[in-house]
């Protein structure tokens, strides 16, 4: 939420910057209002916006680190799920590889190429073989070796413990 709040507040001091830019005729009208100003005002100004923005480049990150860290906990249709430490890693590692092509609640991936695994419901030693080996059926391509060794575990035991629920 602080993060949402912070990334908002942002766009908004920048939606007003270009403003006072379009109102002063550009940043020449710009730098002649900030000019004709007491040099005690341009300093204030000059503090502010430092500080704003520096406040953004550190409360949003940290706002955001803060909000993961409910990270062991997946959850499908409202329901939650308690990960491993390895579905954990399961989960991030299926968001980069293999959520571009497969549906799966858990993951929040809707993928349209691979099948949809909340339907398939494999068991983990057969998404396991599908990433060391691949698949080659119908239309579709999965290419072989995608991860290997334990991130190919990692991401069998995630889809096997929340696939279908």
């Amino acid at each position: 939420m602080l993060a949402t709040v912070a990334f908002l507040a942002f766009w908004v001091v920048v939606g007003l910057v270009l403003f006072f830019l379009a109102v002063r005729g550009g940043p020449r009208g710009a730098r002649a209002t900030l000019q004709s100003q007491r040099r005690g005002a341009r300093k204030f100004a000059a503090i502010a916006f430092t500080v704003f923005y520096v406040g953004v480049g550190i409360a949003v990150p940290v706002a955001l680190g803060a909000g993961n860290k409910d990270s062991s906990v997946a959850r499908v249709d409202g329901t939650e799920i308690n990960l491993t430490r390895q579905q954990e890693e399961g989960r991030a590692l299926f968001g980069e590889s293999c959520a571009n092509c497969h549906t799966l609640a858990a993951a929040d991936a809707v993928g349209k190429v691979g099948p949809n695994l909340d339907m398939l419901r494999p068991p983990a030693e057969l998404v396991y073989d599908a990433i060391i080996r691949g698949r080659q059926r119908g239309g579709g391509t999965m290419p072989a070796g995608l991860l290997a060794g334990e991130q190919a575990e990692a991401v069998a035991a995630f889809v096997a413990a929340t696939a279908g629920r």
